[in-house]
């Protein structure tokens, strides 16, 4: 299966108790699929999957793929426990999504044979593609473009999410996926497939435009690259729960240790979604 078009990682809505808001996802994801998004990623970092239970993540998986169509499914079953990934790997691959996220193990640190036993250990738990989600921003791993193609020799696995933004380069045998809005662009040129976005839960059709018009990428790009500053303000997904505030989409708040935007970081991304007329179809 190949992985590609615009794939929004999906905030998950709390209420005003902490817990998960099923209906708000529910709206939310239709929201992102009427408006330029070809898929949604479940209990990604967007979707603070750090902080949901496993039970959690599962029923949103199941939602999503009730809910969707035809529409694109990626379960985040990443950990730094690969047992812990296998289990959920093979509870959301029963639940019918399309694909799994998996991220590099973090704080572990493991070596590069233990980088390939993880995600050899978690592709062989399903039939399924797996993404590499490759974040040292988070991860403080990094995992090499010639450790990328020996990834890339492993059943299943059939995708990476590059979120560094160095050395962005394709992988043989591997759909390249942009891990940052504001390397979509430079992904696309470089041959890669799509990306697994922030900001399309905002500006989602002007992305899609990215892979559909290529002769006006670098223009569309250029246009949004204050939205996609602003998504930044702040560690995600503080900025983009904040805008769709704004919007008047009902997302709730946010589980920590993930808090508020302070006032100064609020005013930056409206006075953004103003300059861009957002907040004017409100």
């Amino acid at each position: 299966m190949s992985l590609g078009g615009i794939l929004t990682a999906i905030v998950t809505p709390f209420d005003g108790d902490g817990r998960v808001n099923e209906e708000a996802f529910v709206a939310l994801l239709h929201h992102v699929l009427d408006n330029g998004s070809d898929g949604v990623v479940v209990a990604g970092t967007t979707g603070e999957g750090a902080t949901m239970t496993d039970a959690e993540k599962l029923r949103l998986c199941e939602l999503a793929v009730a809910e969707s169509g035809d529409a694109t499914v990626i379960a985040g079953t990443g950990s730094n426990d690969t047992a812990h990934s296998i289990e959920l790997t093979e509870r959301a691959g029963e639940l019918g999504v399309d694909g799994m996220l998996v991220v590099t193990p973090y704080y572990n640190k493991p070596n590069r044979r233990g980088i390939v036993a993880h995600f050899s250990a978690v592709a062989q738990a399903t039939d399924k593609p797996i993404i590499v989600y490759n974040i040292p921003s988070r991860c403080v791993v990094d995992i090499p473009n010639d450790l990328l193609a020996e990834l890339a020799q492993i059943d299943n696995v059939s995708a990476v999410k590059q979120a560094r933004y160095e050395d962005i380069a394709p992988i043989d045998g591997m759909d390249l996926l942009a891990g940052n809005d504001d390397t979509l662009a430079e992904v696309l040129d470089k041959g890669g497939s799509g990306g697994i976005c922030v900001a399309s839960h905002i500006v989602g059709r002007e992305m899609r435009r990215m892979i559909d018009e290529p002769d006006q990428r670098h223009e569309i790009d250029a246009q949004l690259r204050e939205v996609f500053a602003a998504m930044s303000v702040t560690v995600n997904p503080i900025p983009v729960k904040t805008a769709m505030r704004m919007l008047g989409h009902d997302v709730g708040g946010f589980r920590l240790p993930m808090v508020e935007a302070s006032e100064d970081e609020a005013e930056e991304i409206r006075v953004v979604l103003d300059r861009h007329g957002l907040l004017s179809a409100v």
